[in-house]
This record gives structure tokens, C-alpha cells and sequence, in this order.
């Protein structure tokens, strides 16, 4: 408000001690380049620079400090007016950029004076001095404005605005020199035209680089956009999505805080994730305001003016001014609602807003995913429970009935045939036993699989000290992890690491080999897991007519775990040849994937 009073006082002032008017055309085309050069400005986070310095400085050498400051004054205001900025922007920056530039004419008209050299070189001084205090004061200005915002005004924000400023005052500086040297030739008289060939340059400039800036930065949205689609199909499977979606958001756009609403199977909302909110966020939380959710089907902005009629403002941290809803909707029903807010005002661009709704899109197409590989894991372990009992039914239950019945039969053959009821007696024990080591079994295998509490890399290694310990037969056993290794889903760490143990205990009964070489590659587009011994070998289609004839044979086991991944199971053996065991598990939402 102190800026916006005095800039504007300063050109009352100017006003009434404006010079008589000869050349209104030079003036209007004067006025019309700062207005170009003011429209098409060089963009950065937290606001832009502009080529316009050049032709102010040329009006101040030629019409005097009043009449720049009202052309300068004019051309800014029509700019902020045409890009309908908030009334105190359309204040403030013209204010501001004539302050700066009266800062620099009364330093200049002050102490340059005191110092003495040459004509020439003391002309050169004296422009860069000028050019240097201006942008000095006008870019201290700003920093003062954006430190006492409550808006986070970083290190790298600033260093990013003072290259696009640097930038600035080089072609300012650039033109200044030119401006002198070629004033100082004998080049006859200078009109409109001489103006006009000097100038446009600079506004061809100033359009081209505002233009690439522009692309530039577009380009960058649509990469990042391009990257939150990509890592965000490699959350599907892991349990902690929200924090990564909410460091691809922070990539995409700039905002305060970051709420999510879904609903789930009964219709119900829920707030599945929140960043910067307060810390009684869910005792806000009200039914009106989701019926309120329920309304929005498409994205929408609402500012300071209408943010408390907006739904779930309340959770909003009182200092936001403007929020977007973007609803997630897929197949014509809503699931869920990303907000997102910001401290000023009007500061969603339309870029930002349309970055958002596909984020949205993207994240109903995540969520909806992840539903089904919830519903898959669900299926699976329904069938691994209905397998479980089916086993329980048809082997420990019929083996145990087995060894009820002949104790009851020998209990009867006791006083008249005590040997038979002996021998009986003896084949029910043996028959418990095998019982109870398969009941033991399934107790193990009912544990919580190595791969949940360890990682998948240490869970195999793990496991190869165990049988190295266990199993004294002189087999070396290696493992080699290459590329960088990814977060994978439970179910596709059990089958990498079950088709491993499959694989070394059928090398240790069956291959009689020295080594055995397991290779776990982390590629690009797939899981790449190799297992090579230098054993005997064998033959695949008589281990395939054995598998058919007991359903628990290892290989037929192998292709269904590596069948519930989508991956694919390739064995490669041969008699006195060694076998190599190769699986390639495709990864989703990979480059190219």
C-alpha cells in the first residue's frame, strides 16, 4: 500500500509538470513498444522480466523524468488491466516500476555529478550506474514483497528470477551503450523511422523470448506430467502410494497444501491423504460438506471471494485464498476429489488448472487399478484357502481316518490275533507320523513369507546360507543382483523367491552339481531372474508326463506361480548339460513398457 501510494502520487506529480507536446506520434509509438514489450514478458515461478527497460531509458533521454514516468506509467497499468490481474497487482506494479526508475534519476542526478573523467567514459559510467540502480531497487522491491509473503519463497526460486532479471539488464545495458555510441556519430536528423529501426529488434526480442520461455515451460509441464503418469502406474502395488503421489504432484504444479477424497465400497467419503493441513483435520470434517463434493463434476477454481461457499473450506489453513477441486471420475461416477490451495489469490494459471485435471484422470485410472489388483490378491488368497482345505480334506483328514479305523480294528484283534493287532498298531503310527510331518508343513507354510519381513534380495540370500548350512553336498551357490532395485508387490516377490527355492532344492536331490549361479536383474521393462547349474540335466517332456501324474511336482508348480504374475517360465535342459531355469516378469508403467 506504501508503493502504491507513492508511485501513484509521483505520477500525479509528473502529470501536472509535463512538458509541451510536440511529437505525439513518437510518444504513441514510445508508448505502444512498452506496452509490447511489458505484454510479452520472459515468465518464471513467481512472476516475470521484461525487455522494457531500453525503450524507457530512450524516452527519459529524449522527453525528460516526467513524461517517461507517465508513458512508463501507462504502459504498465494497460498490461496488468489486460491480463485482469487483482486490483492490488494493477496498484502496485506500475507504482513500483517508476519508483525504481525515480530511484535511479535522483542517485544519478545526486552523486554522479561528484565524480570527473573523461566525457565519453564518464557517459558510459553513468548509464550503467543507472541501469544497475534500477534493477537493484526494483528487484529489492520485490524480494522484500515475496520474503513477507507467507508464500515459501526459496533459494531456488529467487536464483531462478535473478537469471531471468540478469538477462534482462544485459540487453539493457547491451542497447544503453549502443544508444550512446550511435548518438555520438553524426548520422543527420533522428525521427520516428531512426526510433522505430533502433527499437524493433528489441521487440522482436522480447516476443521470441517470451515465446520460447513460454514453450520451454510448457515442455517441462507436459514431461512432468509425463513422469507422474509413469511412476505413478509403479505405486500400484506398494502399500505407502500417498507419499509418493504426493512428491509427483509437488514436481507438476506449486501449491500450499493437498487434500484427497475417495470413497469406498459403501459409497462413504474418506480423506485418504493431506499435506500442510492443520492437525484437527478430521474433526472438521461434516456430511454437508461432502454432499456439497458430491456436485462438482468437472474442475473448478474458487478465490477468495467464494472459497467459504466452497466444500470442505473449513479443513483449508485460514490463510489460503483460492483452492481447485478436481474430481476424479471414471466411467461417469465419481470416486474421489484432489484439492489443492494456495495464499494468493488468482494464482492458479490456466496452465496449472489444466495439469490438474489430468493428474485427476490419472489418479481415478490409479485408484480404480488398484482396485482390481486388490480384488486379484483377494481372489488368490481365497484359492489359496480353498486349496489349503481341499489338501487338509483329501490328504491329513483321509490319513488320519485311515489310522482311527485300523486302531479300531486292532483293538477288536487283540485277545484272538495280538500279532496282526501288533502289526496294525505299528502301520497306524507310521501313518500318524507321516501325518503329522505334513500337518507340520502346512503350519510352515502358512508362516508369513521370508519376502515380508526381509527384502526380496536378502530373503534369497537368506536362504542360500541356510541350505549351504544345512545341506553339506560341496555345491556352490552364488547370487548376483544387478540394476537398481524397485519396490515390488508381495505376490510377485513370493513367486521370484518360491521359484528360487524350487529351483535350488531340485538342483541339490536331482542335478548332482558343483555350482548353481542365480542371476536377479532389476531391468528396464521386466524382472529378469536366471537360475544355471552344471549338473546332469534332464529331460523336459518325461518331467512334464510326471507332473501331470502328481499335481505337487515342482516344475508344474513353478508354471502356475509364474502364471498368477503374467510372467513367463522358460527351462532349458538337457541331459549332461546342466539346466537353466529363466523367468522374465513384465513391470508396469515403465518407459516404453
Amino acid at each position: 500500500m506504501i508503493i502504491s501510494l507513492m508511485g501513484w502520487s509521483l505520477v500525479v506529480y509528473a502529470l501536472f509538470h509535463l512538458p509541451a507536446i510536440e511529437k505525439p506520434f513518437e510518444l504513441l509509438m514510445l508508448l505502444s513498444f512498452i506496452f509490447i514489450c511489458e505484454h510479452y514478458p520472459m515468465p518464471f515461478r513467481k512472476g516475470n522480466s521484461s525487455l522494457t527497460f531500453p525503450i524507457v531509458f530512450l524516452t527519459y533521454l529524449i522527453y525528460g523524468i516526467e513524461m517517461t514516468i507517465v508513458l512508463y506509467f501507462l504502459g504498465v497499468l494497460l498490461t496488468t488491466w489486460i491480463y485482469r490481474r487483482p486490483l492490488r497487482i494493477i496498484f502496485f506494479n506500475p507504482a513500483q516500476l517508476i519508483l525504481s526508475f525515480m530511484g535511479a534519476h535522483w542517485f544519478q542526478s545526486m552523486f554522479m555529478p561528484l565524480f570527473s573523467g573523461p566525457d565519453i567514459s564518464m557517459n558510459y559510467i553513468s548509464l550503467f550506474v543507472f541501469i544497475a540502480l534500477f534493477y537493484i531497487i526494483n528487484n529489492f522491491i520485490i524480494d522484500i514483497v515475496l520474503f513477507l509473503r507467507p508464500e515459501k519463497y526459496t533459494v531456488a526460486i529467487w536464483a531462478e528470477k535473478g537469471r531471468g532479471e540478469l538477462f534482462s539488464f544485459g540487453i539493457s545495458l547491451v542497447y544503453g551503450f549502443l544508444l550512446y555510441y550511435l548518438g555520438s556519430q553524426n548520422r543527420g536528423e533522428v525521427d520516428i523511422f531512426s526510433y522505430f529501426f533502433f527499437l524493433s529488434p528489441l521487440i522482436f526480442l522480447a516476443i521470441i523470448s517470451s515465446t520460447i520461455l513460454r514453450l520451454r515451460a510448457d515442455k517441462q509441464r507436459l514431461k512432468a506430467l509425463f513422469h507422474f503418469s509413469s511412476e505413478l502406474n509403479k505405486s500400484i502395488p506398494t502399500k505407502e502410494w500417498d507419499k509418493d503421489i504426493k512428491l509427483l504432484l509437488s514436481d507438476v504444479v506449486f501449491y500450499e497444501e493437498s487434500f484427497l477424497f475417495t470413497k469406498d465400497d459403501q459409497d462413504q467419503w474418506h480423506l485418504t491423504f493431506s499435506e500442510g493441513s492443520r492437525e484437527d483435520l478430521n474433526d472438521t470434517l461434516q456430511s454437508e460438506d461432502f454432499s456439497k463434493l458430491e456436485q462438482i463434476r468437472s474442475t473448478q477454481v474458487f478465490n477468495k471471494q467464494d472459497l467459504d461457499q466452497a466444500p470442505l473450506s473449513r479443513c483449508f489453513d485460514k490463510n489460503m485464498q483460492v483452492a481447485v477441486y478436481a474430481p476424479l471420475i471414471l466411467d461417469n461416477e465419481l470416486i474421489g476429489c484432489l484439492i489443492l490451495t494456495k495464499i494468493r489469490t488468482n494464482s492458479f494459471v490456466v496452465e496449472d488448472v489444466h495439469s490438474i485435471s489430468t493428474i485427476s484422470n490419472q489418479l481415478a485410472i490409479f485408484l480404480k487399478t488398484q482396485l482390481l489388483f486388490s480384488e486379484k490378491e483377494q481372489r488368490i488368497l481365497l484359492e489359496e484357502r480353498n486349496r489349503i482345505a481341499h489338501d487338509i480334506h483329501d490328504g491329513i483328514a483321509q490319513t488320519l481316518a485311515g489310522a482311527v479305523m485300523k486302531f479300531d480294528s486292532a483293538a477288536r484283534k487283540i485277545p484272538s490275533h495280538p500279532q496282526e493287532a501288533e502289526q496294525m498298531i505299528n502301520d497306524s503310527n507310521n501313518t500318524l507320523r507321516e501325518g503329522l510331518k505334513e500337518i507340520r508343513d502346512s503350519i510352515y507354510a502358512l508362516r508369513p513369507h521370508p519376502t515380508e519381513n526381509l527384502s526380496l534380495d536378502l530373503a534369497i540370500q537368506k536362504k542360500i546360507a541356510e541350505i549351504k548350512k544345512s545341506h553339506n553336498n560341496g555345491l556352490d551357490i552364488s547370487f548376483d543382483q544387478r540394476g537398481i532395485q524397485t519396490r515390488l508387490s508381495l505376490l510377485t516377490e513370493k513367486v521370484i523367491y518360491s521359484i528360487t527355492q524350487e529351483s535350488i532344492q531340485n538342483c541339490i536331490k536331482h542335478a548332482q552339481a558343483s555350482s548353481l549361479n542365480i542371476l536377479l536383474s532389476y531391468q528396464k521393462e521386466q524382472i529378469f531372474l536366471k537360475i544355471k547349474d552344471d549338473g546332469v540335466g534332464f529331460s523336459l517332456y518325461e518331467a512334464m508326463t510326471m507332473a501331470m501324474k502328481e499335481p505337487h511336482y515342482g516344475i508344474l508348480q513353478m508354471n502356475e506361480d509364474a502364471a498368477k504374475v503374467g510372467a513367463t517360465l522358460q527351462i532349458e535342459s538337457s541331459e549332461t548339460k546342466g539346466t537353466e531355469i529363466i523367468v522374465r516378469i513384465p513391470k508396469m508403467g515403465f518407459e516404453g513398457g
